[in-house]
């Protein structure tokens, strides 16, 4: 653990996830954010003496000790050359990536520390070892996994659900997904397990986006200062 604040870096800074990730830092005393990134150029340079950058002018940004990185597929390359540049640990919730976008997460992972979660809730994480388990046990059970969001996500199957279905599929379960896209629904999650006359529902309800920031807040001082390495977020728990 540093003794000094932790130098954030949060890139897609004016997003729904962002602007969560920037009220929540500013109430932590082990965290300080010293470069807000959005993809466009910022209204405004500086707020609450934070400077903000456009994405064209990454290279720019002060020192920083771990990216948060909250964006688009597209944005999500710049900012890892950044972090393997500079040699500090990169934080990622950005999902809906390429294969090749995965592969030099793999090959940067030689290189820095790198976590890549498709949800940062610790609830998630649990219920993800509940599925594997159930479907480990049940494997000649239907598997469905039922995921709501508001209507503004652009993915579906969400990257939760499609990471509760590679857990699924680790215990031996085929899944099936459906996806619903409404109003405001933070996130909601159902993988139901059928079987001849009985069935199991693994639920997990969002209410607000505020879990997912602190989990990536939370991850991100985890990982500062480890060793290089793909890391996962039941890592840390």
């Amino acid at each position: 653990m540093m003794n000094s604040p932790i130098r954030i870096l949060i890139h897609g800074a004016t997003g729904r996830m962002g602007q969560a990730l920037l009220r929540l830092a500013s109430g932590r005393d082990d965290l300080q954010v010293v470069a807000a990134v959005s993809r466009g150029k910022p209204a405004q340079r500086v707020i609450d003496r934070l400077p903000y950058f456009a994405l064209s002018e990454l290279h720019g940004v002060p020192a920083f000790d771990v990216a948060i990185d909250f964006s688009l597929p597209a944005g999500l390359d710049a900012v890892l050359a950044l972090c393997v540049e500079r040699g500090v640990p990169l934080v990622s919730g950005t999902t809906g990536l390429a294969a090749s976008q995965q592969l030099a997460l793999d090959a940067a992972a030689s290189r820095i520390p790198v976590l890549l979660a498709a949800n940062f809730s610790l609830g998630v994480t649990v219920l993800g070892d509940l599925v594997e388990r159930a479907a480990t046990v049940l494997r000649a059970w239907d598997c469905d996994i039922v995921e709501s969001h508001h209507k503004h996500k652009l993915d579906a199957p969400s990257g939760t659900a499609l990471a509760l279905g590679v857990r699924a599929e680790q215990g031996g379960a085929q899944p099936r997904y459906a996806s619903l896209r409404a109003g405001d629904i933070v996130g909601e999650h159902t993988v139901q397990f059928t079987g001849p006359g009985e069935r199991i529902e693994l639920v997990h309800r969002a209410t607000s986006r505020d879990v997912f920031a602190h989990g990536a807040l939370h991850a991100a001082v985890w990982l500062a200062g480890r060793e290089p390495g793909r890391y996962r977020l039941r890592d840390m728990l």
